[in-house]
């Protein structure tokens, strides 16, 4: 199957749709989502998720069942005939499972299994989701833009630059607004790049009045054309508490240089832990507590995320009741990519001199301390609405079993991170997930697993759909399936 059909979603009433495919012979309509594809024999729809299989509509991808090792994976991949098998050894993930929409049915898959003399119940389906999105976090000192700059993706507005963390700038993508709320284009953009992140391939950026951006899952990011290599060590009162007794004897002073929290060792408590004379040189900026100030520089690409390519224009003056000629002077940032040793001169001018070897290794371990930079990309979304009804008749019982910690919910195999609060708001690590594991639909919204596990009695009490039930094994035998592991990190979702 490579060419798909899809239907007008300009008719006036589905029905009629419906009625029309099935007065031409061999065309099935899919109801897998709202825009409701015709499909004429061996093409597929719209989202290239599902197919006409000699006048059956199909999902195309397998589903995968997850395995807890390599090994049983090699016993499944030969076909299963209800070989000997450990149920808490497999699980069947949502990925390639299918979907219903809206959920007047039962979801693709229910199914029972005895694990450790536990009689358990997983509901698995794809969801359509319109309220999704990604939270990106990029550890980077660099400023990427202003807080609430837009965040574009060709040329289009795909989200906004959120408050920063430590170490780390923040990106919020997506949404219900852009991919629904605004112009055509910007839902189509918005949805093809939160599903090339999903999935783990990279996307431009650019942020408004600020830098442009490649950015990928568990890779560093690339600002301006740069592929960053450090997250700062700490803020620069946090370096100066880290080092101080390690620069004590070598310098008189040392400043680190950074866009939060730029340090002054002989102000900070720590130098006067250590006894240091006051070496009177002052900074520019807000003054917080003694050696912390804020406000140096603007933010930038330069010294420790500040727009400073000079550190000493941020010394504001010398007082010369304190600072002596031959005062030995350190300025370094956070990541000690940038650093500059001076001597005070006669007149009390700083003036560039070669760095001592030992100053030298005190700041290539602050680069030792940094860890890595790296881009993290976490989905987010509300598993509300009728995908509950997938698993139930009365569905606010599932939200109260997921709530009361009864249902435990998975994303395609991973945990998940539940919001507290109203609803089922979940967030999962997208490098947690087997890969490949989102789609889409073009309404445009993100398809994503979901599994919902519980005891078959909680299940028949929340008013599950219990005639729907298939035996793992049925499954395994019945279906087209892949096999594989999770990656390495996340544990099997079978305890």
């Amino acid at each position: 199957m490579t060419s798909h059909t899809h239907a007008s979603t300009d008719a006036p009433e589905e029905a009629a749709l419906v009625a029309a495919a099935q007065a031409e012979p061999g065309i099935v309509t899919c109801d897998a989502c709202p825009v409701l594809c015709r499909i004429r024999p061996g093409k597929t729809g719209a989202c290239d998720r599902y197919g006409n299989e000699g006048g059956r509509l199909a999902r195309t991808d397998p589903l995968t069942v997850l395995a807890r090792s390599p090994e049983v994976v090699r016993f499944l991949e030969g076909a299963y005939e209800g070989n000997p098998l450990a149920a808490r050894d497999v699980f069947v993930s949502a990925i390639g499972a299918g979907t219903t929409y809206p959920d007047y049915k039962p979801a693709p898959f229910i199914v029972g299994a005895e694990i450790d003399g536990v009689d358990t119940i997983t509901v698995v389906s794809e969801g359509i989701f319109s309220y999704c999105g990604l939270k990106v976090k990029i550890d980077t000192d660099r400023h990427l833009g202003p807080e609430c700059a837009a965040v574009r993706a060709q040329g289009e507005a795909i989200g906004h630059v959120t408050t920063a963390e430590y170490g780390s700038q923040m990106l919020s993508l997506g949404g219900v607004r852009h991919l629904t709320g605004g112009s055509k284009r910007e839902g189509v953009v918005t949805c093809e790049t939160l599903l090339a992140l999903a999935n783990g391939a990279a996307a431009e950026l650019t942020v408004e009045d600020g830098v442009s951006l490649e950015v990928q899952a568990g890779r560093p990011p690339v600002i301006d054309g740069v592929l960053e290599r450090r997250m700062r060590v700490g803020c620069g009162s946090a370096t100066i508490g880290i080092f101080a007794q390690q620069w004590q004897g070598l310098a008189d002073e040392v400043i680190v240089v950074d866009d939060h929290i730029t340090g002054v060792l002989t102000e900070h408590q720590a130098g006067r832990f250590l006894g240091m004379r006051p070496a009177g040189l002052r900074v520019r900026g807000r003054r917080s507590t003694p050696g912390r100030y804020f406000q140096v520089a603007q933010p930038g690409l330069g010294w420790g995320g500040t727009d400073i390519a000079d550190p000493l224009s941020i010394i504001e003056r010398v007082d010369p009741r304190l600072a002596w000629p031959g005062l030995r002077l350190l300025m370094v940032s956070t990541t000690g990519e940038h650093s500059a040793w001076f001597i005070l001169d006669e007149t009390l001018r700083p003036q560039p001199a070669p760095m001592p070897e030992a100053i030298a290794a005190v700041v290539a371990r602050i680069g030792e301390n940094c860890e890595p930079a790296l881009c993290s990309v976490l989905f987010m979304a509300g598993a509300g609405g009728s995908l509950r009804a997938g698993a139930t008749e009365n569905p606010v019982r599932l939200t109260q079993a997921v709530q009361g910690g009864r249902a435990r919910v998975t994303a395609g195999g991973a945990p998940v991170y539940l919001w507290p609060g109203g609803g089922i708001t979940f967030m999962v690590d997208v490098t947690r997930m087997p890969a490949n594991a989102f789609g889409s639909v073009p309404t445009p919204a993100l398809v994503a697993p979901i599994e919902f596990s519980l005891p078959r009695a909680d299940y028949a009490a929340l008013g599950g759909h219990m005639a729907r039930i298939r035996t793992l094994d049925a499954v395994l035998r019945e279906t087209r399936s892949r096999f594989a592991t999770l990656p390495p990190a996340t544990p099997f979702p079978v305890p």
